[in-house]
């Protein structure tokens, strides 16, 4: 398999699939240019070694063709700028005649992006014909976009087979796909997972695929009163889904079957109102009064879960175990954050994952503390589940 280290790109044009589907304000203002920054160095190294990077990506959900607010122009500004002032040339379309020519007028050094990928509805679709013309755009691929990767489109997919020799990852899946591997497929033990958020029903399949895998599972979140319900706890208040109430039973049977260790909150903050003013109290996770609801895990349940963190040698964090936004039920998430700094400090590799949890990092400022944080979101939770994802089969094929 080529790599893009040790690939040739001296005179040629690289196909790089980027997610640059990045938020915009009204003004056409980029308001979060995170995935802009994380594709830099692949874009970088493709200008080092003489290639022209010919970037496409797609942009929010166009319906019906093209639309002025999801074109890619409104890119181009930035990018360069990121790019250290670098020209960065812009596509009418992603395939045709003109695209095309400009293409293949490119210089080395020189930047072009293709208009959104999804003003054809034949991107989402997987189309060959599409990616064919597509592949006329550059002399290799490289796929850059892990969100994307679990989308057999034609632009993330289906675009390889035009490229057999010439395919590699970017920097960025590249480093996704050896982060994800090292977790779930040779993890150092005891390997502990963290799965948090509100509900049961959208992590059945991720915890059923890390039962096979993990020492320890802490659940954590909304999805705690489902399994306190379960064994005939009271909840108040709390988030519940009661058509799951047996599969979490099934779960913990799982569980103690395959000697996994599972962890819930013994005591939780509970209050009567969902809001910074409520008013809060810790009581004992299965003992929530009616019209109260549990909101964060309290300090019986952090010293808990700091020392099954505190004892791992390998982290996955998944999704936040209190309504973090909110400062008054952001002690436990942030506590399970330090925790895991303090055990990546230790020598523990740990890898965070998913929106909420990357948010809470953000907000507690503890990026640079653990081993590696996924931007990817139904991509992450596809590789969890065990999925191959079509996106990095392709490379690899």
């Amino acid at each position: 398999m080529q790599t893009i280290e040790t690939y040739d790109f001296s005179g040629k044009k690289a196909l790089i699939r980027v997610d640059f589907n990045v938020p915009l304000n009204e003004k056409f203002e980029i308001t979060d240019d995170t995935r802009m920054r994380a594709a830099l160095p692949t874009i970088e190294k493709v200008i080092e070694k003489g290639g022209s990077p010919v970037i496409m990506s797609h942009l929010g959900r166009p319906k019906n063709g093209p639309e002025d607010k999801f074109s890619l122009k409104h890119l181009v500004p930035h990018l360069s700028e990121l790019l250290g002032g670098r020209t960065v040339k812009i596509a009418p379309d992603c395939i045709g005649e003109e695209t095309k020519k400009i293409a293949d007028a490119l210089q080395p050094g020189e930047v072009l992006i293709l208009e959104n990928l999804r003003f054809h509805g034949e991107e989402t679709k997987g189309d060959a014909e599409f990616a064919r013309q597509l592949s006329e755009m550059g002399d290799c691929w490289v796929n850059d976009a892990f969100g994307t990767a679990h989308r057999a489109h034609a632009s993330t997919a289906v675009i390889a087979q035009y490229f057999p020799n010439d395919k590699m990852f970017g920097f960025l899946v590249g480093s996704e796909v050896a982060s994800l591997e090292k977790v779930m497929k040779e993890p150092q033990r005891p390997f502990t997972a963290i799965m948090g958020g509100s509900k049961v029903s959208s992590k059945i399949t991720i915890i059923e695929n890390l039962l096979e895998r993990v020492d320890h599972l802490i659940i954590g979140g909304g999805m705690t009163y489902t399994f306190v319900k379960s064994q005939g706890g009271k909840i108040g208040d709390s988030i519940c889904e009661d058509d799951y109430l047996d599969l979490a039973k099934d779960l913990m049977k799982k569980a103690e079957a395959k000697g996994v260790q599972l962890h819930f909150a013994v005591d939780v903050l509970e209050a009567d109102d969902f809001a910074e003013t409520a008013n809060t109290k810790v009581v004992p996770a299965n003992d929530i009064e009616d019209g109260w609801q549990g909101l964060d895990v309290g300090p019986k349940t952090i010293e808990k879960f700091n020392k099954v963190i505190g004892d791992s040698k390998t982290i996955l964090w998944n999704g936040p175990v209190g309504v973090f936004e909110m400062d008054k039920f952001a002690e436990g998430t942030k506590a399970i954050g330090a925790a895991i700094v303090e055990a990546t400090q230790k020598g523990a590799f740990s890898l965070v994952g998913g929106g909420d949890s990357v948010a809470a990092v953000n907000k507690f400022g503890i990026a640079d503390g653990v081993s590696y944080i996924s931007t990817a979101g139904g991509a992450l939770l596809e590789y969890l589940e065990g999925k191959d994802l079509p996106g990095i089969a392709a490379v690899r094929q």
